[in-house]
């Protein structure tokens, strides 16, 4: 069974992201993102991961976000962005990405995704569907948005 962890902000997870730089997808790294949150050790961090022994396999940021400017829900509400999901490239199809999906997926709140490197099929097997709000589509790149269980969407 694999497990999940909250990243610690420090240099250690910053080398541990470097070795994802080798698998090329430059868009997806969060060195910069991670370097940025350096100067304050206190602060929660939005990184989680997978690791096989002491190698990080895996990696996304996750954060819930206010639907306040230009709410993409009717009513609003608050909902988790699950950005720069990535999977390194000897760890592909051991379900590790499917274990991030899960953990973001236990906060029970709407998830909008952004399909990167062609991973639209990936998010639509674990429920994601197209994100129907036209002003998020001006802001993004394929956004995706999983439901929980029970979620009424008005239209």
């Amino acid at each position: 069974m694999v497990e999940v962890k909250h990243l610690a902000i420090n240099y250690k997870t910053v080398d541990d992201f470097k070795k994802f730089r080798e698998y090329g997808a430059q868009e997806l790294q969060m060195t910069k993102e991670l370097e940025g949150n350096m100067m304050d050790a206190d602060i929660d961090s939005p990184f989680y991961g997978i690791y096989v022994g002491d190698n990080l396999a895996a990696r996304m940021c996750l954060y819930k976000k206010e639907d306040t400017h230009q709410p993409i829900f009717d009513p609003p509400q608050d909902y988790m962005v699950i950005w720069k999901l990535e999977v390194l490239e000897k760890y592909r199809g051991k379900g590790f990405g499917s274990e991030l999906i899960d953990y973001a997926k236990q906060f029970n709140m709407p998830i909008k995704a952004i399909s990167r490197q062609n991973a639209r099929p990936f998010f639509e097997r674990h429920g994601f569907e197209t994100l129907k709000y036209d002003i998020e589509r001006d802001m993004a790149d394929d956004p995706l948005v999983w439901y929980p269980k029970g979620y009424v969407l008005n239209e």
